[in-house]
C-alpha cells in the first residue's frame, strides 16, 4: 500500500526530473487530487510535547491513561487523535517478556549404576486417623530404590 505523500514525492520525481506536467505524471497511477491536496490539519504542538512529558515521567501510562490526564489538565483531544499523535512520537509501553521456555531438547538423565551416585528428594504427606496432617522429607538412592533418611 502507497501512502498518499509518497504519491506526491513520486508525481514530484518526475516532474523534476524528467520536466513532465502534472497531468502526464499523474498517469503513472495518482489521482491530481492526491497530488494536489494541502492538508489543513491543525497544529499539534502543545498536546505532543504535553503527551511527551507526561509518558516521560509516567512510562508505564498507555495512550488511554495519557487521554484522561490530558482532559484533566484542559486539553480537548479526540481519542483516535491521540492514538495518532502516540503513533507518531514512537511512544509505547514497553511489553513485558513472556514465558521463557527451554531451548532445544534436553539431554537424558544417566541411569545410575553405583549406590550413592544419584539421590532423589520429596516430601511425602499424610493424614492420622484423628485428623491431624504430618509431612515427610524423603530422601531415595535411585540405584537402589533404598530410602536413605527420612526427615520431619
Amino acid at each position: 500500500m502507497v501512502t498518499p505523500a509518497a504519491k506526491r514525492k513520486a508525481v514530484a520525481r518526475l516532474k523534476e526530473g524528467f520536466g513532465m506536467s502534472d497531468r502526464r505524471a499523474c498517469k503513472a497511477g495518482c489521482c491530481r487530487m492526491t497530488v494536489r491536496y494541502q492538508t489543513s490539519r491543525p497544529d499539534d504542538r502543545e498536546v505532543r510535547e504535553r503527551m511527551k512529558a507526561i509518558a516521560q515521567e509516567r512510562r508505564r501510562f498507555g495512550y488511554r491513561r495519557l487521554l484522561v490526564m490530558l482532559r484533566r489538565e484542559g486539553l480537548v483531544v479526540n481519542h483516535k487523535k491521540l492514538f495518532r499523535l502516540y503513533r507518531e512520537e514512537k511512544l509505547a509501553v514497553r511489553r513485558r517478556g513472556g514465558r521463557k521456555r527451554a531451548i532445544g531438547t534436553r539431554a537424558p538423565m544417566l541411569v545410575p549404576l553405583r549406590p550413592d551416585e544419584r539421590w532423589s528428594l520429596d516430601f511425602v504427606s499424610d493424614q492420622l486417623t484423628d485428623g491431624r496432617r504430618f509431612r515427610i522429607l524423603a530422601v531415595v538412592d535411585d540405584c537402589t530404590r533404598e530410602c536413605l533418611r527420612t526427615h520431619r
